[in-house]
């Protein structure tokens, strides 16, 4: 029977019986005649390009989702690539894919609006924050070189943390482990990725938090985009490494933590990477060490079995000989120089410098006292009371008592005093003029 009656009939008191296949055709020959040329508002979500150039998505708003696809052909035309968040207008029909019974929006044209209501409230908060000094590097914390215990806030059953332990145990199998074991999807996550990192810093569990979760979409990672997450990381006296999704993705916790790690596994490799290169380089020292002092050990004792057998340690007048001879000669010598005789010859020498030397001293005394004398005389000239015997005076201001240098300095009226060899003189100034002396 065709599907048009048996739509025809099913409407009756008769109960048609449809096969799968015959209710999607039929309900897809009703969407597809239906919606052919439509317009629809939302937001871009779980985007991916495909290796054949198709673009897969979901078109979301507040209260539903759609499937949508965008072919190649079409997308070529596009000025961008979409991403997750992005707020658009899609131009195209409807289309019902049988084999999975989903209908999707089939998408000619894509028009871009703006962010999404996702990115601008992370855009804000980013702001927001950015103006509170969060993200600043002074205000960030430095990383132990050699932790011992490392505390983990993610969740228990994600390969981010069996990554994290694989790496952490390759490279430092001596560091203690502490799993805080929290939600990273959902509305509950925040509270309790907050929660674990105040417990971590209120016992002081850790010297050192790796805080993160694998990859996803931005609606997956928004945990750590919420503000109590940022103020627990920024609050942390133990220092955190972010490690939130793969080296593309990044969320507020980045900004806030102390070091940003690209993913789980790499935030391992930080945390110990001081510890594994020192156990590195002492593993290396020691082999090191101990070949070397094995070869130096074997070319000790080759040079002792060469100095045991040498012609020079069969007898010790070999060696001491030449010595021998040098005391004797020194003995002769002593014989030769009496103390009686140095004395007299060093008396001789002694006479003419002492000589020498007196007679160095008076003059050096005597050209000394000239030059001294010298100086008084210039001193007493330069004397201030030498120059006022001679009929000089000195103006004072009287009011500031300080010298008066020019008469551009004083004023009619003006109380001034007069400093003589012999007292001093007080005085009004009657008129002031200025003598000019420009050529």
């Amino acid at each position: 029977m065709p599907i048009s009656e048996k739509i025809a009939l099913s409407q009756g008191p008769i109960l048609t019986i449809f096969t799968v296949t015959e209710l999607t055709s039929a309900i897809k020959a009703v969407l597809e005649t239906n919606f052919r040329t439509l317009a629809i508002k939302g937001e871009i979500s779980n985007f991916k390009l495909q290796s054949s150039g198709h673009l897969y998505f979901s078109m979301k708003d507040a209260g539903a989702q759609i499937s949508a696809v965008l072919f190649r052909g079409n997308a070529s035309q596009l000025a961008r690539m979409p991403k997750d968040g992005d707020q658009v207008i899609a131009k195209g029909e409807i289309s019902l894919y049988a084999p999975r019974g989903q209908y999707q929006l089939i998408i000619r044209e894509l028009q871009f609006l703006g962010l999404g209501e996702l990115l601008i409230k992370f855009h804000q908060l980013k702001e927001q924050l950015q103006a509170r000094g969060w993200f600043q590097p002074e205000r960030k914390k430095n990383l132990p070189k050699f932790p011992q215990r490392i505390g983990l806030v993610t969740s228990p059953t994600g390969a981010a943390l069996s990554d994290m332990l694989h790496v952490l145990k390759r490279r430092f199998a001596g560091a203690h482990i502490l799993v805080n074991p929290v939600r990273v999807q959902g509305e509950k996550a925040a509270p309790e990725i907050a929660a674990a990192i105040a417990e971590f810093n209120q016992h002081r569990l850790a010297d050192l938090l790796i805080v993160g979760r694998g990859g996803g979409s931005i609606e997956d990672l928004w945990a750590f985009n919420e503000e109590i997450v940022a103020r627990a990381i920024f609050e942390s006296k133990i220092p955190i490494i972010s490690a939130v999704g793969h080296e593309t993705d990044f969320t507020i916790a980045d900004w806030v933590a102390d070091v940003r790690a690209p993913t789980p596994s790499a935030a391992a490799e930080i945390a110990v990477a001081e510890t594994s290169h020192l156990i590195k380089f002492l593993t290396e020292a020691r082999q090191t060490t101990r070949q070397r002092t094995l070869q130096r050990i074997s070319q000790e004792k080759g040079h002792l079995l060469a100095l045991r057998h040498h012609p020079l340690f069969s007898s010790p007048y070999r060696l001491l000989s030449q010595q021998i001879q040098q005391i004797d000669a020194a003995r002769v010598s002593l014989e030769l120089l009496k103390p009686s005789n140095r004395i007299r010859l060093a008396r001789e020498k002694l006479t003419p410098l002492k000589e020498r030397f007196e007679m160095t001293l008076r003059s050096s005394l005597r050209e000394k006292k000239q030059r001294l004398y010298g100086l008084w005389e210039h001193l007493r000239s330069l004397d201030p009371n030498h120059l006022l015997k001679k009929g000089y005076s000195i103006l004072f201001c009287e009011k500031e008592s300080s010298i008066i240098l020019s008469a551009k300095a004083m004023e009619p009226n003006q109380k001034i005093f007069a400093l003589l060899h012999d007292g001093r003189v007080g005085a009004f100034v009657t008129s002031v003029e200025i003598k000019n002396n420009d050529p």
